[in-house]
């Protein structure tokens, strides 16, 4: 599932460099035919890029929502509960060997 994530999240950084790259682009055609003045494509060029910019932010942060509420209802133990339980499983092989009071599990 993260692998997912993950690859989402790639693609939504590449989907931003490449609306760099077409936005440019896009300007140098305007500026070629006429329709805007260089400093008007340096404008829209800006304006364009930081509009992309925002919107792979805001994909960053709704897959991080996304990503931390799965996690949130994953069946599964954290590392604190983790190293709980294998301390206890240490234990109880001890334990087990008569090397270990069974009274301080």
């Amino acid at each position: 599932m993260l692998d997912i994530l993950h690859k989402i999240v790639y693609t939504g950084i590449g989907f931003a460099a490449l609306t760099e790259q077409k936005a440019q682009e896009f300007v140098t055609e305007l500026e070629n035919r006429g329709d805007i003045s260089s400093e008007e494509g340096k404008k829209l060029a800006q304006d364009l890029v930081e509009k992309a910019r925002k919107q792979s932010q805001e994909l960053r942060k709704t897959v991080q929502e996304e990503v931390s509420r799965f996690m949130e209802n994953v069946k599964g133990v954290n590392r604190e509960e983790f190293d709980r339980l294998q301390q206890r499983l240490e234990k109880l092989e001890k334990a087990q060997a008569g090397q270990v009071d069974e009274d301080s599990l």
